[in-house]
């Protein structure tokens, strides 16, 4: 981050301080951020160097808000997000389902002088190149998901993970990237910025980076707008929206992209809320009946894992995140991962550490695969799977000891993307062929090999009839304790 951007995102989070006070969330907040950094970006685009036409109907753009204060300005500002949320592309993207949540006229007033910038006291937003604008909002989503009790943390995959899978997966100019299930956009993100960074674009390729590189879902619509704007933050997209508000997982969009990289939601089953007939509401188990599904199943990370490969055009790459459960499951797992190790090139497994998710006690995984065209000879396409086992002995938290990009160095230079076929086994880095692993039950892939020093060392034990001396000592001890507890409480 550079050295102005924590110290605005600071400046922005004391304020949500004195709007709880009113009852208005983080999440509330961060969602009226968005609406009014908009505004005001787009209005900063109608001023030299840029010049552009608005895109913000007259009559609601960023002046008329800055025109008005008290009761008028928040009247203003409800019909502003009510009639911005009718548009089309981007501005309908941003804007849908959008209400007022500051009711205070006074604050919101405080708010749009905060944002504009228009005196010694405020944020000079005028003044702050691209990457900035954008690293202050991933600052205030990341504020977000600290919060615990918003929930929002689920949408949100450490940086430190995202930058390392896109290091391996080195994605390159004019490669399309699809996310299924995009949360607030970190894959795209740190896939724009490396493909910025490390090639040298033509006018064409920074075109194509800019409008036609990224797609993604996301089920959620709050999730949606926040990550449509951060996008925009950061110079991707002009007036159409590369997110799509919806589940991905319903049918086959057609879509087909070189790199999928993707973090699904956790959570085994997905499920929907019904009500009965005596109004009562209850969950209705998901089953998605897909020709291009190799298995039905109500197990949400499996199905991600079908449809990824769906999307995926004929060589792509894809890394997705998944529990430990798909690793080992019966049915419908098995059934999966025996096919997904036929059809594809399963080539590399790394194994997370408990601690790095903000949903707590997660153990999870991220598998890398690359689609393969139908074979004809019957072979599979997998030869073996090289496993990173990054979780034995490892001990995050999300506060205390957080996850570094330098952390997964070692998994980065095992990998070595640029000749994986050169690799060479570790300690921590181990291959397994592909009769090795189809002969193991249930085709399990949860495969472990360290020793983990938080567990006994069952080879050093004491003998047996030493361990049953110590036991009965115990035992003993306890009925004593038990026996002068009773003739206690008959002396009382």
């Amino acid at each position: 981050m550079s050295n102005e951007a924590p110290v605005i995102v600071q400046k922005l989070w004391n304020f949500c301080n004195v709007l709880r006070d009113d009852g208005v969330s983080y999440g509330d907040y961060v969602q009226q951020l968005t609406n009014l950094l908009f505004l005001k970006m787009a209005d900063e685009q109608t001023k030299p160097p840029f010049k552009k036409k608005s895109m913000i109907p007259k009559g609601y753009d960023w002046q008329t808000l800055t025109d008005k204060t008290g009761d008028d300005l928040e009247t203003h500002y409800r019909h502003v997000l009510e009639n911005l949320s009718k548009e089309k592309e981007l501005l309908g993207t941003i804007f849908r389902k959008s209400q007022n949540k500051i009711q205070d006229p006074a604050k919101l007033e405080r708010l749009i002088k905060l944002i504009d910038g228009d005196s010694k006291d405020e944020i000079l937003w005028n003044g702050m190149n691209i990457d900035v604008k954008g690293e202050i909002y991933e600052g205030l989503l990341e504020k977000n998901a600290e919060d615990v009790k918003s929930g929002a943390g689920q949408y949100f995959t450490p940086r430190a993970l995202i930058d390392a899978i896109v290091d391996v997966m080195q994605p390159k100019p004019k490669e399309t990237i699809g996310d299924p299930a995009c949360g607030t956009g970190g894959f795209f993100l740190s896939a724009h910025k490396y493909i910025a960074d490390n090639f040298s674009l033509d006018p064409d390729q920074k075109k194509f980076l800019k409008t036609k590189t990224f797609k993604g879902w996301d089920i959620v619509t709050e999730v949606v707008r926040l990550c449509a704007m951060s996008m925009y933050l950061h110079g991707i997209g002009e007036k159409a929206s590369q997110i799509v508000s919806g589940d991905s997982l319903v049918s086959d969009s057609g879509d087909r992209f070189d790199v999928v990289m993707t973090n699904p939601p956790f959570g085994k089953k997905s499920s929907t809320i019904i009500f009965s007939e005596s109004g009562k509401a209850e969950r209705e188990t998901l089953s998605y009946e897909r020709d291009d599904f190799w298995a039905t199943t109500s197990n949400k990370q499996l199905n991600f894992l079908q449809h990824v490969k769906t999307i995926l055009k004929a060589n792509g790459r894809c890394a997705i995140v998944l529990p430990d459960n798909v690793l080992f499951e019966g049915g419908a797992g098995e059934t999966v991962r025996k096919k997904m190790l036929e059809n594809t090139d399963c080539h590399t497994l790394l194994r997370l550490p408990t601690g790095i998710f903000y949903a707590g006690g997660v153990k999870a995984n991220v598998l890398f695969f690359d689609k393969k065209p139908a074979r004809t000879d019957g072979k599979a396409w997998t030869d073996r799977l090289w496993i990173y086992d990054f979780r034995t002995n490892q001990h995050f938290t999300l506060k205390e000891n957080q996850l570094s990009r330098d952390n997964l160095d070692d998994f980065v230079k095992c990998y070595n993307a640029k000749n994986t076929l050169k690799r060479k086994e570790s300690k921590n880095f181990k291959s397994f062929p592909y009769d090795e692993l189809v002969k193991r039950d249930k085709v399990s892939l949860d495969v472990f090999w360290l020793k983990d020093d938080s567990i006994e060392d069952v080879d050093n034990l004491p003998p047996p009839e030493e361990i049953s001396k110590e036991i009965k000592k115990n035992l003993d001890s306890a009925l004593d304790s038990v026996k002068s507890l009773i003739k206690s409480l008959g002396k009382n």
